[in-house]
C-alpha cells in the first residue's frame, strides 16, 4: 500500500471549527508542515475536507527517506527513549510556489490539492 505526504500551505487563523479539527487530527499543526499518511478511504475522505488548505499526493522512497533524515525530530518519552515525531517542518520551497499561488488547485496551475507523483519534486525544494 503506497503512503501519501500531506503539506499544509496555508495558515489556520480563521479556519472554521471542524477543519482545524480535522487538521489536528491528522497531525498537522502548522503552515508548511508534513505528516505521511497511509492510502485508505477514511484518510482519503479527511484529506478531501481540508483539501483548499493543504497539498497531497504518492510520496516514493527516496523522497521519505531524504525527509527522514534531513527534516526529522528526535525527541525523548517518559522513560527516556528516543522517539521520532511523526511530522516534518518543511521550509517554504526554493523558487515559490507554482504561478497561481496558494488559493488555486494544482489542475490549473496552483498549489493547493492532488498532485500525485510530483508531491516528491515539491518536498525536495522543501527540505
Amino acid at each position: 500500500m503506497s503512503k501519501l505526504a500531506v503539506i499544509q500551505l496555508r495558515g489556520s487563523i480563521g479556519v472554521q471549527k471542524i477543519i482545524k479539527d480535522t487538521l489536528t487530527l491528522l497531525g498537522i499543526n502548522r503552515k508548511h508542515g508534513c505528516v505521511i499518511l497511509e492510502n485508505n478511504q477514511s484518510t482519503l475522505g479527511m484529506i478531501k475536507k481540508i483539501g483548499s488548505y493543504v497539498t497531497w499526493g504518492e510520496i516514493n522512497e527516496d523522497t521519505l527517506k531524504l525527509l527522514q533524515e534531513k527534516r526529522s525530530i528526535k525527541a525523548k518519552d517518559k522513560e527516556q527513549k528516543e522517539v521520532i515525531k511523526p511530522f516534518f517542518r518543511l521550509h517554504p520551497p526554493i523558487g515559490g510556489f507554482e504561478r497561481k499561488g496558494i488559493k488555486k488547485p494544482f489542475t490549473i496551475g496552483g498549489a493547493l490539492g492532488y498532485r500525485g507523483n510530483k508531491i516528491n519534486d515539491l518536498i525536495k525544494r522543501m527540505i
